[in-house]
């Protein structure tokens, strides 16, 4: 029993492999129209969603359809198409068979040439040239390459393109100045002159120069007037 079991989960991997690339392939980022790194938005073929027959489908079955068209179409942000299915939903149940029928694929047809004009603007030229192609083909095959696929592309090469910018300080958007640009310039000898600190120099602190001189030169006058009388008692004693 444990080999059939063991064949068993082989059996499965062996469908869940292949489909790992695609489902990464399916989720790959693409850049916008900043050059940014996006998730991309897929656009899937509504045909896709309408596999009953419309002629012999009830009206559930029809109204089910068109709930799964008007899903897709909201999470593609589909203009045109939402509006329309969903005013149709609101209507009669053969109101809406004929729309899936006959109407569905012209509605979606403008909601993807309207997507494909809205990447035009601020684009490179590369998309511009690219989109010009798709919208001159006027068929939803090309509408729905160039949106899943050569939207991207042709943004890889604008963006690729495009010089890289030179850092430049400008005033108000430069670096922060640091502690020791912003601290007190250092006083020179020119600012330490200055009498009580003014005209820029620092604050003088000690005792006043003039002051100390003084004291210095009566000290050595005083020493002075002592030698002299020590050494005029020492002559009167030989004597």
């Amino acid at each position: 029993m444990r080999w059939k079991a063991s064949a068993g989960v082989l059996v499965a991997l062996a469908f869940l492999i292949p489909a790992a690339p695609a489902s990464a392939q399916a989720a790959q980022p693409g850049l916008d129209k900043t050059c940014q790194t996006v998730e991309r938005t897929v656009y899937k073929d509504i045909r896709e969603l309408i596999t009953i027959d419309l002629e012999t489908a009830t009206d559930t079955e029809v109204r089910v359809v068109a709930n799964q068209v008007l899903s897709q179409a909201k999470a593609e942000s589909l203009p045109v198409l939402t509006d329309a299915v969903q005013k149709q939903l609101d209507g009669t149940p053969e109101g809406l068979r004929t729309f899936l029928r006959d109407d569905v694929e012209n509605a979606w047809s403008v909601a993807l040439r309207i997507m494909v004009g809205r990447t035009l603007t601020d684009a490179g030229k590369n998309v511009q040239a690219a989109a010009q192609k798709v919208l001159g083909a006027g068929s939803i095959e090309t509408y729905l390459a160039y949106l899943n696929e050569g939207v991207y592309a042709a943004r890889e090469l604008d963006c690729a393109s495009q010089p890289t910018p030179t850092p430049t300080v400008t005033p108000g958007t430069g670096a922060t100045p640091s502690a020791s640009a912003t601290a007190a310039p250092t006083a020179t000898s020119s600012d330490a002159a200055a009498p009580g600190g003014e005209g820029g120099g620092l604050p003088v602190t000690g005792a006043n120069t003039a002051v100390v001189a003084a004291v210095g030169v009566a000290i050595l006058a005083l020493g002075g007037v002592a030698f002299w009388i020590g050494r005029r008692r020492r002559s009167r004693f030989v004597a």
